[in-house]
C-alpha cells in the first residue's frame, strides 16, 4: 500500500509559491505542487484562472465569515472535498462548471444520516 505514495513523483509534495493579488494587496501563497494542479482543474472548470478562483474563494470565505485557520489550510481543504466530492459521484468528472452543479441539493444529500453496519 504504501508504495503507491512512497513511490509517487517527489514533486508533487515540493512546496510551490505563487504571488496573487487579493483585494489589491499581494500575497504569497505556498502550497503543494499538488494542490496548486486541483485549483488550477477547478478554476479551468468554471472558465477562471486559479488567481481569479483564489480571489473568488477568498472574498466569498470572508463573506461567509470563515477567517479561522490560514487561507492556505483552506485550501487545501476545498481540494481535499472537490476530491471527495469527485469520488462520491456529487460532481461530475467533467468540464461541467462548479457553478452549474445544485449545491444546495448535494450539502442536503451530505446531511442525510447514512446507514453503518455493526458486526
Amino acid at each position: 500500500m504504501c508504495r503507491l505514495f512512497i513511490e509517487a513523483d517527489t514533486t508533487l509534495w515540493e512546496y510551490e509559491t505563487r504571488e496573487i493579488r487579493v483585494d489589491g494587496a499581494e500575497a504569497a501563497l505556498r502550497i503543494e505542487s499538488f494542490y496548486w494542479g486541483i485549483l488550477d482543474r477547478i478554476a479551468h472548470r468554471d472558465g477562471m484562472n486559479t488567481e481569479e478562483l483564489l480571489h473568488k474563494l477568498y472574498s466569498e470565505a470572508i463573506e461567509a465569515d470563515h477567517t479561522v485557520g490560514t487561507f492556505s489550510s483552506f485550501l487545501r481543504v476545498c481540494c481535499g472535498r472537490y476530491l471527495d466530492l469527485l469520488g462520491r459521484g456529487e460532481i461530475p468528472d467533467d468540464d461541467t462548471p462548479i457553478r452549474d452543479l445544485d449545491a444546495d441539493a448535494i450539502l442536503k444529500r451530505e446531511k442525510r444520516p447514512t446507514l453503518r453496519l455493526v458486526d
